[in-house]
């Protein structure tokens, strides 16, 4: 309906006309929609070069549900329930799906997603299979599924309690790890761009421009490891006792 609320069809012919390199006003004629609604649309969700049509739909969700808390959805009594420590439930919910949001903006898949989020914020520090089940209200095997992918990328790992069952952690050190990936993809990118200097000549107005990128990414890989190096022990601090600990 032409004035009505963006559905999700709507943003996936955004994208697409995006893609296309569209005028606003033409995509927004194909949609039957001012050219403003476009436009606000798009530069509120990552602007022309970083629009994605789910996470924009996910966002505009999180948004209404701020403006008016609607009824819980089915099976969602755990969410609901009490918290430990005095947290507000609704509030512990909405983080986690902000939080779940930002993952999928840096690549992540939904699940996998999903699944991190909740490993990252339970006080016990791990969760077995069915109470990742239980919490994110899917199957076992979606579970299943998740799980795969994350120990594949080293962003999980198992391990055995006392009772032999199977608990999925997420290593404080994955922080860490990730760093040193990024480092060493500027390294590469550096070792690459010193090539074309070689390939384009020294003196020439390419080949300075490739050597200027080289030295620039030289430096950021040498500062981002070496404050990654000294900051990686702030990883594995324990927090402060409070009155509620005993101490």
């Amino acid at each position: 309906m032409p004035g009505g609320r963006l559905t999700q069809q709507d943003r996936q012919q955004i994208a697409l006309g995006l893609a296309e390199g569209l005028a606003y006003a033409e995509i927004a004629r194909g949609l039957d929609r001012p050219t403003s609604t476009i436009t606000r649309e798009v530069m509120r969700n990552g602007g022309p070069a970083g629009y994605r049509a789910d996470l924009a739909h996910r966002a505009t969700e999180q948004r209404a549900h701020r403006r008016k808390p609607a009824a819980p959805p089915r099976g969602a009594a755990e969410s609901a329930a009490p918290q430990p420590h005095g947290r507000d439930p609704e509030a512990v919910r909405a983080y986690e799906e902000l939080f779940t949001t930002v993952m999928m903006q840096s690549g992540l898949p939904k699940m996998m997603s999903r699944v991190m989020v909740a490993l990252l914020l339970t006080d016990a520090g791990s969760l077995t299979a069915s109470e990742l089940a239980r919490h994110l209200q899917v199957s076992p095997a979606t579970v299943s599924k998740s799980i795969a992918f994350l120990e594949s990328q080293t962003l999980i790992r198992r391990e055995r309690d006392e009772r032999r069952r199977e608990r999925y952690v997420v290593d404080a050190d994955v922080w860490y790890q990730s760093m040193a990936a990024s480092v060493r993809s500027l390294v590469d990118q550096g070792e690459l761009a010193r090539q074309g200097v070689g390939v384009l000549g020294p003196g020439t107005p390419a080949g300075a421009r490739l050597e200027n990128v080289a030295r620039f990414l030289d430096f950021v890989a040498e500062s981002l490891a070496r404050a990654a190096e000294q900051a990686r022990e702030v990883l594995y601090t324990e927090p402060e006792p409070t009155p509620d600990d005993g101490a």
